[in-house]
């Protein structure tokens, strides 16, 4: 049997922080899809470096390029603003061992922090854009934008559409199906799934992929 969920919220999923419901669908939260996690790095306009700990995004090509399609980039965000106003902006892979630094970045990111120092990590210089990247990802991708997107007339978030300009990755990492798989690489988001009866669900999780067959 299945469980039909229609697109009003049920009153009895209660908010777990103010706001929830005005910044995520409660499909977000029924759904549970598991996205690949990483750090955004760019420049603010004062020249000090920011770092977003994002997900919901896809890769994809094109006419002979690479994209990456960022969803849900919050208008009011330091990074929507920094990648509006340069054009540019660093993707980094970091395995799960660096999510406490990334969560070091949402605690302290005022505009005069300087967010590489905040969260511990090292800076990189890129080959293709002014951003740095972070020296502990395994993978970094350049990109400049291509097309901001509104997802509605009425919201306040953008799909952000980069063309990759430029790849690095560690020498550990590029030699196929091998530790990006594992608990050294890649990190997904488990965002709150929640119980679709009682409503219950407040608590997220790190996830890491694991191969189970080669074809």
């Amino acid at each position: 049997m299945k469980i039909e969920m229609g697109n009003t919220r049920p009153e009895h999923y209660k908010e777990y922080w103010p706001g929830q419901y005005k910044f995520f669908h409660h499909f977000e939260f029924l759904c549970g899809i598991p996205s690949v996690m990483y750090a955004i790095t760019t420049i603010k306009e004062n020249g000090m470096p920011n770092v977003c700990l994002n997900a919901w995004s896809s890769f994809t090509n094109d006419n002979n390029s690479f994209y990456v399609v960022m969803t849900g980039i919050s208008h009011h965000c330091h990074t929507y603003k920094n990648i509006a106003r340069t054009g540019e902006f660093v993707i980094n892979f970091i395995n799960h061992e660096y999510f406490d630094n990334c969560m070091k970045t949402i605690e302290d990111n005022k505009y005069d922090t300087d967010e590489l120092q905040a969260g511990g990590f090292t800076k990189e210089d890129s080959v293709t854009v002014n951003c740095p990247r972070l020296k502990e990802s395994f993978l970094s991708i350049e990109c400049r934008l291509e097309k901001d997107i509104k997802l509605t007339d009425e919201g306040n978030a953008s799909i952000l559409v980069g063309k990759v300009m430029h790849i690095a990755a560690d020498e550990d990492y590029a030699k196929g199906i091998d530790d990006k798989y594992s608990d050294k690489g890649f990190m997904f988001n488990i965002h709150a799934p929640k119980d679709y009866t009682s409503g219950e669900g407040d608590k997220s999780a790190v996830a890491v992929c694991k191969t189970v067959r080669v074809y």
